[in-house]
């Protein structure tokens, strides 16, 4: 589904919603409207949208995760009647008699997504299952055109990484060459500016949150890492360049 623009979303991903029998969103309680729905709703109908929950902010109890996987797994599959082949818009699942269940994910369906979790234990639940995936529009992207940043170029690296288990994980990518991206750093702002000014890299970093949506946080090179920030915050530290194609 794209970081939450509804204009970032595929042809293809459009069309797979729209021929959907069913089409399920990942939830952490069943009366929220997640961004996946709020996503899904400017392209499908309503009425065929089911949301299924899931531990999405569970980092400690691995039991509580995994049974949360385990119940919305078989909620998918009695939707698929229990067998099928499947695509998706994130993506979907085709029984044998033609019902459609697509379930979808913001960003990427293979990029850090809730879905690795769902197809995993679907395919333990419904033998012969066949999963494919859409590719989706990622927040990286989605940032670096917001804010003029070019992610890579010539032979430059691009890292991605998750700031989830905190900042050391970025640390360790500033010290290395090229661009590098943190997703999902908005409880650690503090640990990731003490990073950024370690490595001497916080002048040319741009980060932003709710890219596209009526609360976009979109902040320029140079801009402090204050206060609460949202957990999906993306944040983009550019590779340093001298001239035109100095890196090829």
């Amino acid at each position: 589904m794209g970081p939450g623009d509804p204009e970032l979303v595929t042809v293809k991903a459009v069309r797979v919603l729209r021929e959907a029998d069913v089409v399920v969103v990942p939830v952490m309680d069943s009366g929220e409207v997640g961004r996946a729905e709020a996503t899904v709703l400017h392209h499908a109908d309503a009425a065929k949208v089911v949301r299924v929950v899931f531990a999405l902010n569970e980092r400690e109890d691995r039991a509580r995760r995994e049974a949360a996987w385990d119940a919305a797994g078989a909620r998918v599959a009695e939707l698929l009647g229990g067998s099928g082949e499947g695509e998706g818009a994130g993506d979907r699942e085709r029984d044998g008699a033609g019902v459609t269940v697509a379930f979808a994910t913001i960003g990427d369906p293979n990029v850090y997504s809730t879905f690795t979790y769902l197809a995993h234990t679907l395919r333990e639940l419904v033998p012969g299952l066949t999963v494919e995936t859409v590719p989706g529009i990622t927040a990286m992207q989605d940032l670096a055109a917001r804010s003029g940043t070019v992610l890579a170029e010539g032979t430059e690296p691009l890292t991605l990484v998750p700031v989830t288990a905190g900042a050391d994980v970025l640390k360790n990518a500033l010290a290395g060459p090229g661009t590098v991206v943190a997703y999902k750093f908005g409880r650690f702002a503090r640990q990731v500016a003490a990073a950024l000014a370690e490595s001497g890299r916080e002048a040319d970093v741009v980060w932003g949150a709710a890219l596209g949506l009526p609360d976009q946080q979109l902040h320029p090179a140079g801009s402090p890492l204050t206060g609460e920030l949202p957990y999906l915050s993306t944040l983009i530290a550019p590779a340093r360049r001298e001239g035109r194609g100095g890196k090829l």
